[in-house]
């Protein structure tokens, strides 16, 4: 939209909200215009010669002017709405001048006036008819469009453009030809730009927006400074979050690759949005010592970790790549994505023959579960890895709860098969992907986590050229488990949100940020060693789901606030599910070479005795005996306290036999 286009339409939108006597008065002073220039016109045609109007000929424009508005009037002319005017309102029009043409005519034709050619009151008329009728048209035309565009405009979310910089020029640039937004100015805390027109539009103090919103009809803000910090955006952030307004944002810089901002580029703001914390630069020596030019094998590669470790390794430029995954859907995905990311020549598993890739990686998605001891040795034996990250886990914890001896068999059993399996093949790096829920657990997921650590720490003590080491951190944001995209989809839906304790906190990290320490923290490795990320501070979930639902635009509904638009319902802790996490057992973390990377001293079994411990838990979970197996996870595992009963589904249903069984 051009600039003739915005005066234009200010033009019709002003005209179109004028009082109705305004407007009346604007139609009575228009027809006395056409009166008077279609009394000239006459003279012009008759005398055929452009004329000035001489005293004797204002007679005419006097008659014209008082017989049409009487008439006019009496016949409804100005009560229609011009916009809206139809065939009844031509009618009366034609009815009208039919009565003027008689009057005018008998006037200025029959009588004569001196000075005033007789054929004017022939003439005149019929142009008067033509100007009135064709003003009608137009005005219905123009503004009858015009009108209907506007007045679905007024209904679009009205949109205020926080950044007055190149990218948020270039955002409203994207929303003037929008149809779905109604651009409304811009927020900007310069002071030298507030107060001014930037592209035709206002730019106001933020200040000032909790009275804009009623004002403007303020729906949306949307944040476009990709080039701040984490913390000042989350200043910006928490001045809006108590108005009611939707914020989404542009995202940062490096993912404005384009240079140019379009509407796709506004997205909802995500959870490190609200977090504000800055990401610490990766190492590059680091990420590439354990990777680049070498043979990598990643299990659990499709799921949330595991696909981003792929991206990451996939990107430091390994020899050969091996996708190691149960779930044939979830590896079909992570094979794909890479194959678009590195610009494979043809995908092997579309056919065609040609299973070339690009030189630099040679992408091998392989089926696989990492219990299925013989399916592991075959896959390490045939490409002999040198660096192998173990993802594959499951981590549900309610799940694994309700399903304690499957959640062991993967966790514990898994790893100590893909470890064993990576050290017969000759691997130097072994690392495992483990969670803050592994220190004092109170699941059984947590619990299996930390015997998996154990595993690998007893491993790591006997003789051998692998080194193992686990990396533990937090929650990761946007993984299949997160409570970020729950929390939004019920935003959308209208709530309720469902949380289970209003004092759960939960320590959080982006996946990227999670996948690359973990990839930087594997190369510092030198055997047992347990590496503990750097999570920031603790995060109040109920506090995450009110900032989720401010920035939404919404209010959350309570006592204090019965009005509210979205309800926060406490659910109850699920089964083992704990109010806070912890990274460390003890209290003696060490630094490391990276300010986010620490390396914990934690205490461990002997192989010897943890191989007869294992062969007991092993033994009673063959007959599914869950109290057991609970009781030989406490002698196993340091700190796990159980959080309640046993509620495994098969050991506590009504057809469940133990003595049968072990019979």
């Amino acid at each position: 939209m051009d600039i003739r286009d915005n005066k234009r339409g200010f033009a019709a939108a002003s005209l179109l909200h004028m009082p109705r006597v305004a407007k009346r008065l604007l139609a009575v002073a228009v027809d006395i215009a056409l009166c008077v220039l279609t009394v000239w016109l006459a003279l012009c045609l008759r005398l055929e010669h452009w004329v000035q109007l001489a005293p004797a000929h204002w007679w005419a424009v006097m008659g014209s002017v008082l017989m049409a508005l009487p008439l006019f009037i009496r016949f409804g002319l100005y009560r229609a709405i011009f916009r809206y005017a139809g065939w009844n309102a031509m009618v009366s029009l034609a009815q009208a001048m039919g009565l003027y043409a008689l009057f005018f005519a008998t006037v200025f034709t029959v009588v004569s006036v001196p000075g005033v050619p007789r054929t004017v009151g022939v003439i005149q008329p019929l142009l008067l008819l033509v100007a009135v009728g064709l003003s009608r048209v137009v005005v219905r035309y123009w503004l009858g469009g015009l009108y209907r565009t506007l007045l679905q405009r007024e209904h679009l979310p009205g949109v205020l453009i926080y950044g007055g910089g190149q990218a948020g020029r270039q955002l409203a640039a994207a929303l003037s030809r929008s149809t779905e937004y109604r651009l409304l100015g811009f927020l900007d805390d310069d002071g030298r730009l507030q107060g001014n027109s930037l592209d035709g539009r206002m730019v106001y103090d933020p200040a000032e927006l909790s009275q804009l919103i009623p004002d403007l009809g303020v729906t949306d803000v949307l944040l476009a400074v990709p080039s701040v910090t984490r913390e000042q955006r989350l200043h910006i952030l928490d001045t809006l979050r108590h108005l009611p307004v939707h914020v989404r944002t542009l995202p940062g810089m490096s993912d404005l690759a384009s240079g140019r901002v379009t509407l796709s580029d506004v997205r909802e703001l995500d959870i490190e949005d609200l977090l504000g914390r800055e990401p610490v630069a990766p190492d590059s020596a680091l990420l590439n010592r354990l990777i680049h030019g070498k043979v990598v094998a990643i299990t659990g590669a499709g799921g949330s970790i595991g696909s981003e470790l792929c991206r990451q390794i996939a990107a430091c430029q390994p020899h050969t790549l091996l996708l190691v995954e149960n779930s044939e859907f979830a590896l079909y995905q992570i094979h794909r994505e890479l194959v678009a990311l590195l610009g494979s020549e043809t995908d092997p598993l579309e056919g065609g023959g040609d299973t070339r890739t690009t030189p630099a990686v040679q992408l091998v998605p392989l089926l696989a579960s990492v219990q299925d001891e013989a399916r592991i040795a075959q896959i390490m034996q045939a490409w002999r890895p040198e660096t192998v990250y173990h993802a594959a886990a499951y981590k549900h914890v309610p799940l694994v709860e309700h399903n304690p001896v499957q959640g062991l068999r993967n966790n514990v059993w898994g790893t100590w098969v893909c470890a064993r399996a990576a050290q017969a093949a000759g691997a130097r790096h072994f690392v495992l992907i483990s969670t803050d829920k592994a220190v004092r657990p109170t699941n059984v997921m947590g619990a299996s986590k930390r015997l998996a650590e154990m595993v690998l720490q007893a491993l790591a003590a006997e003789p051998g050229d692998t080194t193992f080491c686990m990396v533990r951190f937090g929650n990761v944001l946007g993984s299949s488990g997160s409570v970020v995209p729950l929390f939004r989809e019920q935003i959308q839906n209208g709530g309720p949100i469902t949380l289970t304790h209003p004092d759960i906190t939960r320590y959080f990290m982006t996946i990227p940020e999670a996948a690359q320490l973990v990839i930087q923290a594997g190369a510092m490795a030198h055997g047992g060693d347990v590496f503990v990320l750097d999570m920031g501070e603790p995060v109040r979930i109920i506090d995450l789901a009110q900032r989720m639902v401010e920035l939404s635009g919404l209010q959350v509904k309570s006592e204090q606030n019965p009005t509210g638009d979205i309800e926060i319902q406490i659910t109850g802790l699920r089964p083992g599910e704990k109010l806070y996490e912890e990274l460390l057992i003890g209290d003696n973390p060490q630094p490391t070479q990276h300010a986010r990377i620490m390396k914990a001293q934690e205490d461990c079994l002997p192989w010897g005795e943890l191989q007869t411990l294992l062969k007991a838990l092993d033994e009673a979970m063959v007959h599914n005996d869950v109290a057991a197996v609970r009781g030989l996870l406490q002698v196993c595992v340091q700190g796990y306290q159980p959080a309640g009963e046993v509620v495994d589904w098969v050991h506590s249903s009504p057809g469940n036999n133990l003595d049968a069984v072990r019979a």
